[in-house]
């Protein structure tokens, strides 16, 4: 493959909203909807060890005479 045919990504990540407990404490939907109205699709999430979500990472494809 060449540089060409490859696409290339930039990556994001968002930190749900949380409570006091570290817990998640507001549905992230309307930031997720946002970031996906910006071309950016969530592939994974960062858990903590005990449970929770600590990250959400995303990713959309650099078009041409951008950078990421």
């Amino acid at each position: 493959m060449n540089s060409e045919t490859t696409p290339t990504w930039e990556y994001e990540t968002l930190r749900p909203p949380r409570g006091s407990t570290h817990k998640e404490a507001s549905d992230p939907k309307q930031a997720l909807n946002e970031l996906g109205g910006e071309g950016w699709e969530l592939v994974d999430t960062v858990d903590y060890v005990g449970g929770g979500t600590k990250y959400f990472v995303l990713k959309r494809r650099v078009t041409d005479g951008e950078s990421p």
